[in-house]
């Protein structure tokens, strides 16, 4: 552009179009895409979606240097008064525009794009200028677009803005985020750097300008001592050399004292200056390790101080000495920390002042003596330490003390024990246990009991005390623990045992034979060894086996559940037969005994049954046959070399052969076994073993007896329960199920059953509740209650002497007198699972007996004191084989037959039985292992014997 004699008209040039292919054209037109004018009123479109979320829209060239135009307006051929206004040819900008506002669009969802920065120029039109020389004004905005590195300034107006394009792209990326958090730790780090070393610097200019004063202060000190010494008139010239040397000397001596003292001044305070330095800039040395190596930090990296309180906790717990280790170091670092700051202040020698330092930390009185502000500051800091560390040293002691009394009361000391029985586990039955155990210890003066279970000690010992039993020089030794733990069971001696209890957990049965065979388990895998036997109580006859298949011939098992059961119809069947179990089974009468006996080789057994006085043999144990026990064996029998013999006595001790005595083998004639008469049973509840009761029923009732069954289970359930337990319902040829359906402790459910027609009546503690015990005994004392009541009403009153002598205590009390009268005409065996319970149903005589799990723990005593009875009790509590049970007088004399005992017996073996006791008819126990058996007396008719019998 160029003015034009200096009128107002500006005359443009439009550049010459270049008619030959051959020169440069101009680019061709790309396809446009829709620019919004910044002046367009309409709305901007908006892309709906996921994918555009923000669209920017930037006004710029293509970056491709061809495509890039300027335009430049020459100041030069402006007019002077500047109103001339310098326009482009509309056309030539349509084709930039063409060529150049395009909306480059980059979607959000690709991440941040960083685009070339570029400034857009927008100037607003002004007047209409005139027109003429062939130049064509542009009306509107004129877009002028400068790249970065080529823009030119030119003047501008007021109402020209400056857009910055480079704003569009963000700058939170990952990488300048990590690139700003590096430079951020860098900065952090050379400024922590700088404060350090600045503060080394101040300590190092303060301790030397210490050290020069300190060279000044000798300086003169030694000037003022030269010049005392020239000062002397006494033949200075000939004594200088010998008065310089010792000057000297003392003079070094002095400096090097000097210079000690200030190293330990110096080691002092920069030991007390560190501690705080390095905590706080502690967790910045793996930065500074990481400088030379040029690696980025880890942000995940755990920060020193928390490893170092990491390692020094552990190191606590796992090393016990680590506390009492660290006390020592710390009041040796007092002495020698001490001893030092003393030396730096005191005149004295290293040596006094480790020894001061000593007795500051022993005795914090001992600094009342410092002379001096800084003897008197390090000596009340070293008191005051040392009252510190005999404070911790208190704590310590007391601590240990304390656990070392804790892990006593709590059971946790080794038991340092041999021959000894173990209880593992706790149930109702130990109280029993402990009792059998201590009066079958009594004649070798007592024994020790080792109880393991998962309470507390002192409960342990509170609930054995509440006893109130003379365990008669038998030690009860309680510890807590887990028997599943090898660690507990070595800490009670389990490998020096003479035997090992498995007590039942209370739990359900499967439950509790479970965790027996866990226990079982656990013995098995004590490296040591067992050298005595292991008894386990088990719940389940099912379970039976597999505890057997796991311990092999080292275990005994005693199933409680199946005793219990096999007991009540036993007791059912047989009136006062529970009695004698009981007297047999338990250690305060007599009980069974192995022991062999050489005298007695090449003897027969009917010679042998009379050759003890104060016993009776019941059968041998065969050696050649591996120790086979064979109840009640033929009179031929002739014992062996190894032999030992089966015998019911007092105790171990109290029995020994003697010469046979005179006896009278006298033929009495042989009567047949009285006739079985079907029989009417009641079982009220439901067993778990209810399956093997019916089938000990089978054996014994005789044809066309009858089983009712009254409990809660519906009908459709029994029989499919049954069939699961084994039982060949169609199979039963003795005995007939009838089912009734109803609550055992509801009055006018048990009035629909006729009660009094029933011969004997089993109350069985239900499956329902036998896992608690006071639940389950209330229960069947409350349908006991009922039942009696129920009877007392139907059946005729029975007014007899005996009966009313028998029951002279209660004449208090009606009711009672009626059940009593009522248990004349049926049998009433209640199952009670406390012995507590039992002695209150005992005392009031309105049940003929009570069974509880008293009897399993006689039974656990028993084979603990020696495992081969286990085989016995199988045998008389299977529903084959030998077994208890009552015979009338006349099967083995006559009435008013006057015999010994001795001649009984023999009148026994004729019919293949063992006479083991009698009960006279105006008794009301059995006497078993009579004493005195060679002498006479009258029997009556009336009198039961109780004899081990072949059952053929």
């Amino acid at each position: 552009m160029r003015s034009n004699g200096g009128s107002g008209e500006s005359t443009s040039i439009q550049p010459p179009r270049n008619p030959s292919p051959k020169k440069a054209e101009r680019p061709p037109v790309l396809k446009k895409f829709k620019t919004i004018s910044p002046d367009d009123p309409r709305p901007t479109p908006h892309f709906p979606g996921p994918l555009f979320p923000a669209v920017r829209r930037v006004t710029s060239l293509p970056p491709s240097s061809d495509r890039r135009s300027s335009f430049d307006t020459d100041a030069s051929s402006k007019h002077n008064s500047g109103s001339n206004v310098t326009s482009i040819n509309l056309n030539n900008v349509d084709v930039v525009n063409s060529l150049s506002d395009r909306d480059w669009m980059y979607p959000s969802f690709l991440g941040p794009h960083a685009a070339r920065n570029r400034v857009v120029t927008v100037k607003a039109s002004s007047k209409s200028p005139s027109r003429g020389g062939g130049e064509r004004l542009v009306d509107g905005i004129q877009g002028n677009v400068v790249d970065e590195k080529q823009m030119i300034q030119h003047p501008i107006n007021k109402e020209e803005v400056k857009i910055v394009a480079g704003q569009v792209s963000t700058t939170t990326t990952s990488e300048s985020s990590s690139s700003s958090a590096r430079r951020i730790s860098g900065i952090k780090l050379k400024r922590y750097f700088s404060v350090s070393l600045i503060i080394c610097s101040c300590i190092f200019l303060v301790c030397y300008v210490i050290d020069l004063r300190n060279k000044v202060a000798r300086l003169e000190e030694e000037n003022i001592h030269l010049r005392r010494w020239c000062s002397e008139t006494d033949a200075v010239a000939n004594k200088s050399n010998e008065v310089y040397l010792p000057e000297d000397d003392s003079s070094f001596s002095f400096f090097g004292n000097a210079d000690s003292r200030t190293v330990a001044l110096y080691t002092v305070v920069f030991t007390l200056i560190m501690p705080f330095v390095l905590y706080k800039y502690l967790d910045y040395l793996p930065q500074i390790k990481n400088i030379p190596k040029r690696t980025k930090p880890n942000k995940e990296e755990v920060p020193l101080k928390k490893r170092i309180a990491y390692m020094v906790d552990v190191c606590f717990s796992v090393y016990p000495y680590a506390k009492l280790l660290a006390l020592l170091f710390a009041t040796i670092f007092l002495i020698g920390f001490g001893g030092l700051a003393l030396y730096a202040v005191n005149d004295g020698s290293l040596a006094e002042a480790l020894w001061l330092s000593w007795t500051f930390v022993a005795d914090s009185g001992n600094h009342a003596d410092s002379v001096g502000t800084g003897p008197r500051i390090v000596s009340v800091s070293i008191s005051s330490g040392g009252m510190l560390i005999f404070a911790m040293m208190l704590g310590l002691v007391s601590d240990a003390i304390s656990e070392k009394v804790d892990s006593l009361r709590k059971g946790r000391s080794e038991v340092i024990e041999k021959n000894h029985i173990l209880i593992l586990g706790w149930s109702d039955k130990l109280g029993s246990l402990l009792k059998q155990l201590a009066i079958a210890n009594k004649s070798v003066g007592g024994g020790v009991v080792v109880v393991l279970a998962e309470r507390d000690k002192e409960e342990m010992e509170m609930d054995i005390a509440k006893l109130e039993f003379d365990f008669m020089g038998t030690s009860v030794i309680c510890r807590s623990g887990s028997p599943l733990i090898l660690a507990d069971l070595k800490k009670v001696s389990v490998s020096k045992a003479r035997a090992i209890i498995v007590l039942a957990s209370d739990e359900n049965a499967d439950q509790s034979d479970a965790r027996a065979l866990r226990v079982v388990l656990s013995l098995t895998g004590v490296k040591e060894g067992l050298r005595g036997h292991v008894v386990v109580e088990m719940s389940d006859l099912d379970n039976e086996p597999l505890v057997k298949l796991v311990g092999g011939d080292l275990i005994e098992t005693v199933v409680a559940h199946d005793v219990i059961g096999r007991l009540m119809i036993q007791c059912a069947l047989q009136p006062g037969l529970a009695q004698i179990w009981e007297d047999i089974l338990g250690f305060e009468n007599d009980e069974f005994y192995i022991k062999r006996w050489p005298q007695l080789d090449g003897m027969q057994f009917e010679d042998v049954l009379i050759s003890f006085p104060d016993a009776i043999p019941c059968g041998v144990k065969v050696a050649a046959d591996n120790g086979m026990i064979i109840l009640n064996p033929d009179d031929n029998y002739v014992l062996k070399e190894g032999d030992e013999v089966l015998v019911i006595a007092e105790d171990d001790d109290t029995y020994a052969p003697a010469p046979l005595p005179e006896v009278r083998r006298v033929d009495f004639p042989k009567l047949p076994e009285l006739p079985k008469y079907p029989e009417r049973i009641l079982f009220c509840g439901w067993r778990r073993d209810i399956d093997d009761m019916i089938m000990v029923l089978e054996a014994f009732l005789a044809p066309g007896s009858e089983l009712w069954m009254f409990n809660e289970v519906p009908e459709k359930e029994r029989e499919t329960k049954l069939i699961d337990g084994g039982l060949d319902i169609s199979g039963l040829k003795n005995i007939k199920l009838v089912h009734r359906e109803g609550n055992a402790v509801i009055k006018r459910h048990l009035e629909n059953l006729p009660l009094e027609t029933f011969d004997s009546i089993l109350i069985l503690a239900d499956e329902s509740l036998e896992d608690s015990v006071v639940h389950s005994d209330s229960r069947s004392l409350a349908t006991l209650l009922l039942i009696r009541d129920i009877q007392s009403k139907r059946l005729p009153y029975k007014d007899t002497k005996s009966t009313s002598l028998r029951l002279a205590g209660f004449s208090h009390s009606s009711w009672i007198r009626e059940m009593q009268q009522a248990s004349d005409k049926s049998i009433i065996i209640s199952e009670i699972l406390d012995s507590r319970t039992r002695n209150l149903v005992s005392v009031s005589r309105i049940s003929d007996y009570v069974l509880s799990n008293e009897l399993v723990s006689m039974a656990l005593a028993m084979v603990a004191e020696d495992k081969q009875i286990n085989r016995v009790l199988e045998e008389l509590f299977a529903e084959e084989g030998n077994e208890m049970c009552i015979k009338p007088a006349e099967f083995y004399l006559f009435d008013q037959e006057e015999l010994c005992f001795y001649d009984i017996m023999i009148r026994g073996r004729q019919r293949k039985e063992i006479v083991i006791g009698y009960r006279l008819a105006n008794s009301e126990r059995a006497i078993i292992n009579p004493p005195k058996k060679s002498e006479p007396r009258k029997w009556s008719l009336d009198d039961v014997f109780v004899v081990i019998s072949s059952g053929s």
